[in-house]
């Protein structure tokens, strides 16, 4: 067993930074070295000159630390995603072009103080869920040799579970992001559609398509998701929706479960009394279990690919397949060429169909908080697999295809491991917008089964205490600019010993300017008319009372401390501008926030 002074989780190796018993430099070298000692050249598409990354951690010296959330954190991305100065290949080498700049995902993580070590393998073209239709080769499960890592983010989380990096970015549209974290014991986060900005992201079906995150932690994923997540304006599937906070296990959570002979295990008792035992498990950690009628949701997740939005994985590679149809993997080709015999009328009926299946959904939904379901029905080997290509892969999705097509979070997590060796995880699914609930149950879960994280037999860190209440004595501010976590001036909230509460929105009552001549750069809060403003992104803190003096007497001008409408109608101290002040500053409202508009200048 590696030994628990070893910084493995993000928030291990943050803290080791923070305190200078290991230096950036000194991970991101550990990085490299574990790539070479894992020696399975198929995790890593295109790995980063590794003096430069070093560089780059060295670099990170000359900033704050306290302002950085993810410092020094060695992260890899899967190629499908933009790295600048780095080929995007889609798991395709007719396809590949050079990246100019960061997907808008990859540049929130760099701000943050994460290194980029490489872009990961995956299933072409993000088509499958199994890990082996790539032409650089099938990357080893970190579990099981004989498993499928699992697809399509298979480098992303066998570079997790193996111990290479701590964090690695995925996609998911049809459970990308879940199947292979249960094949490696890792945790999955699936965000709500529009959460994290897709831009830079090579599509699959661009309405459906979201940037995954696989840790070994659940809080090492919300920590992630805090950095990425955030409306882009450049992003026209960018959603005005945040992160959120987490929370203490809520008391009455109720969690919906399939009605008696609705679950489908295609015979393998194995994975089918892990979830009965996961079950258990919840209403000891005092959950109530309600049943639901899991049909409507099978039926939307036949849509998927038996409906036109298989004509929108076409749309990426339509031209290559003209031009150049071997070059695509065979199996690839065989599931994109059906999206040419979609008709508008098909598209159109689907579309009504699905309207239909959402009011079902929400119907279920107003009588449980979230759904646990298994996160794949079994588990295969890659022989079985490659033998039988399209009915396992398509048997994988069973409870993941239907989940984007209705707007779900989702949140993959470890549940067991098998008596044969197999991992079995489960599945938290809610409504869009409600995975801070799911990371909020799913982590007092995870840490009550006590497995080992990833591959390496690492123990779980004990869960970080939550409080998101105020102390006695302590003040609330809400902040809007420079003072976010991973800003300029965040350290002069952590120097006071600042709590981060919450992340939120204004109500809609308020325009927001970036202002002229202010070093370094910082916007302006102006109330204006109920309702004829926009919801801008704010952060919560905590400061004691001495502490919020000091801050509000260290303000410059035209900066002033007012009462801010919080999005739930709540009422606290924060950030406000004077009239006079915006004047000749731009009106950056439509960004929906400061993290939004800072990464659009880059």
């Amino acid at each position: 067993m590696v030994s628990e002074s070893v910084p493995e989780t993000i928030a291990a190796i943050v803290a080791a930074h923070r305190a200078g018993t290991v230096t950036p430099a000194q991970t991101v070298a550990r990085s490299y070295q574990r790539i070479r000692d894992r020696g399975d050249t198929a995790i890593f598409i295109t790995l980063r000159n590794e003096a430069e990354a070093i560089a780059e951690a060295e670099a990170l010296a000359a900033k704050d630390p306290a302002t950085l959330p993810l410092y020094g954190v060695p992260v890899g991305v899967k190629d499908n995603i933009d790295v600048a100065g780095l080929p995007t290949t889609a798991a395709c080498p007719a396809f590949a072009y050079n990246a100019t700049r960061d997907a808008s995902a990859v540049a929130r993580l760099r701000a943050a103080g994460a290194i980029i070590i490489g872009k990961t393998n995956l299933d072409q073209f993000a088509t499958g869920l199994v890990g082996v239709r790539s032409p650089y080769g099938i990357p080893k499960n970190a579990i099981r040799d004989d498993l499928i890592p699992g697809g399509s983010s298979s480098g992303s989380a066998v570079a997790v579970s193996a111990g290479l990096v701590p964090l690695t970015l995925g996609t998911d549209t049809a459970g990308s992001g879940r199947v292979p974290a249960m094949l490696n014991n890792i945790v999955g986060l699936k965000p709500s559609l529009g959460l994290i900005p897709t831009a830079g992201v090579v599509p699959a079906c661009r309405t459906l398509d979201c940037v995954s995150i696989f840790t070994l932690t659940v809080d090492d994923a919300v920590a992630a998701l805090d950095v990425m997540g955030g409306y882009d304006a450049h992003d026209p599937y960018s959603r005005k929706r945040v992160p959120g906070s987490l929370t203490e296990f809520p008391k009455g959570l109720k969690l919906g479960v399939p009605r008696n002979g609705q679950l489908i295990f295609f015979g393998d008792k194995a994975s089918e009394k892990a979830y009965a035992d996961a079950l258990k498990r919840w209403t000891s950690l005092g959950a109530t279990l309600v049943e639901f009628d899991l049909e409507p949701f099978y039926e939307t997740a036949r849509l998927l690919y038996d409906g036109p939005w298989v004509a929108e994985r076409l749309l990426v590679i339509r031209d290559l397949l003209a031009s150049a149809p071997d070059a695509i993997h065979p199996v690839t080709r065989e599931i994109t060429i059906a999206g040419a015999r979609q008709s508008a009328t098909d598209t159109f009926a689907a579309l009504y169909k699905l309207q239909e299946l959402k009011r079902v959904a929400e119907q279920a939904f107003t009588a449980i908080d979230a759904l646990v379901l298994p996160t794949a029905p079994t588990a295969y080997t890659t022989a079985q697999v490659l033998a039988n290509p399209i009915e396992l892969n398509s048997r994988l999705g069973t409870y993941t295809n239907f989940v984007n097509l209705l707007d779900l979070c989702g949140l993959a997590i470890p549940a067991a491991m098998r008596a044969d060796g197999i991992p079995f995880g489960i599945t938290l699914l809610a409504p869009g917008g409600e995975d801070a609930l799911l990371a909020s149950i799913g982590r007092v879960f995870h840490a009550d089964t006590k497995l080992p994280v990833g591959a390496r037999a690492l123990p779980q860190p004990a869960l970080a205490l939550l409080s998101t209440e105020l102390a006695a004595g302590e003040i609330a501010i809400a902040v809007v600019g420079a003072h976010l976590s991973g800003m300029a001036l965040n350290g002069e909230l952590t120097a006071l010993n600042g709590r981060l509460l919450k992340a939120t929105t204004t109500a809609p009552d308020y325009k927001f300017y970036a202002l002229n001549g202010t070093t370094p750069a910082k916007p302006g809060l102006l109330r204006v008319a109920d309702g004829t403003g926009s919801e801008i992104a704010v952060e919560v803190w905590a400061l004691s009372a001495e502490a919020f003096g000091k801050f509000v007497a260290s303000l410059p001008q035209p900066m002033s401390i007012g009462t801010l409408t919080l999005c739930d109608g709540s009422n606290v101290k924060g950030f406000l501008v004077e009239a006079k002040a915006t004047e000749d500053a731009r009106d950056i409202s439509s960004f929906g926030g400061w993290r939004a508009y800072m990464a659009e200048k880059k």
